[in-house]
């Protein structure tokens, strides 16, 4: 189980040099608009995944007349530290650098809803992709060797079509073939044992916040056009292979798991015609159903929760704050404070940030 039990934020925006000690259930921190309760969340959540989820630019939340993030926090007896400039990238867990951020992902689980990060449910595909994977690679973490495979395969084959020199294209070409089902069973195998939570869960845990009547369903879009067994290698090469000249002239590959998403429904309605009320709705038990996921493989995750009354209505907000009081994990929500919010005091501590220096209260 992850649980962060020191934070100290150096400088990350407009956070420096705060220090506290959150709870191992729920923390609450309040604040006026622009106090840095984003900020904070965002720190968080870069410390477990190495970037941020509002922007590529280190430039915009390196703090102003500075020229790095600093990080470090002791996360279930372990100590990570991150130092980023615009130059380098420096990581230690225990004093040992890492190279890789899926080390962070690993040893530091985040989930987040956020208004920043969007809604998975009438979300673009490469949102979609992010959550689906994140949850793949936590089901099964020698899929990352084989997503690497993909990236560097996919990268070669680009070059190659844009440089308009076939020589080995056939070669990667199979490859390709070969990485693609190996994805697509993965997420496959995933997104069906969110179903199957989703229905055993359906009257329980998840009950206060769906429906009896609730059909709320998922299925995986594997990237590649209807006429392709996404499942089967040979098919794939076959149709790589008479694209040839397609691909050529498009100078890229167009389909295949990095093209990949998730098609959404609920009571038979597409994503696209659910009102915003029933997109935030859905996306919430979905993320919820990658909680259990991950609970139920013995790896409880922390999850972020970002201003949480102004998307929300307090029985959401109560759904919510039960569901992952149930679960046991450790939680970090923010709000601007005008509505009290359904905690227990004994069960939670609440921070208050302003101008950012964060506070217990």
């Amino acid at each position: 189980m992850a649980t962060l039990e020191k934070i100290h934020i150096l400088k990350f925006r407009n956070l420096s040099d705060q220090y506290f000690s959150p709870d191992s259930a729920i923390n609450l921190v309040l604040g006026k608009n622009g106090q840095g309760k984003t900020n904070l969340i965002e720190s968080l959540y870069y410390l477990g995944h190495g970037r941020s989820f509002k922007t590529k630019n280190l430039k915009d939340i390196i703090p102003f007349d500075d020229d790095q993030i600093q990080i470090s926090a002791i996360v279930s007896g372990q100590k990570i530290s991150l130092n980023k400039t615009r130059e380098k990238s420096q990581v230690l867990v225990d004093g040992k650098k890492i190279l890789s951020n899926s080390f962070l992902s690993q040893l530091l689980p985040i989930q987040i809803i956020s208004p920043d990060r969007g809604f998975i449910v009438g979300g673009a595909p490469k949102l979609k992709r992010s959550y689906l994977d994140w949850g793949v690679y936590h089901d099964n973490k020698k899929t990352l060797t084989t997503y690497a495979s993909y990236k560097k395969t996919l990268k070669n084959i680009n070059t190659i079509l844009t440089s308009g020199v076939q020589t080995h294209l056939d070669e990667w070409l199979t490859q390709l073939a070969n990485l693609s089902v190996e994805i697509t069973k993965n997420r496959i195998v995933y997104t069906e044992n969110l179903s199957s939570i989703l229905k055993e869960n359906k009257s329980m845990r998840l009950a206060s916040l769906v429906e009896s009547f609730f059909d709320f369903k998922f299925e995986l879009q594997t990237g590649w056009p209807k006429e392709v067994d996404p499942l089967n290698e040979q098919h794939i090469l076959s149709y790589l292979i008479n694209s040839k000249k397609a691909l050529i002239k498009t100078k890229h590959l167009n389909y295949g798991p990095h093209r990949a998403s998730i098609n959404f429904s609920l009571n038979s309605q597409s994503e696209n015609y659910l009102s915003r009320g029933e997109q935030k709705k859905t996306s919430i038990v979905f993320w919820m159903l990658q909680v259990i996921a991950l609970v139920e493989n013995k790896n409880k995750p922390v999850v972020l929760v970002d201003d949480i009354s102004s998307e929300l209505d307090e029985i959401k907000i109560k759904s919510i704050i039960d569901f992952l009081a149930d679960v046991k994990v450790q939680i970090f929500m923010t709000d601007i404070g005008n509505k009290k919010l359904p905690l227990s005091e004994q069960k939670s501590s609440t921070f208050n940030i302003k101008n950012g220096v964060i506070t217990a209260f």
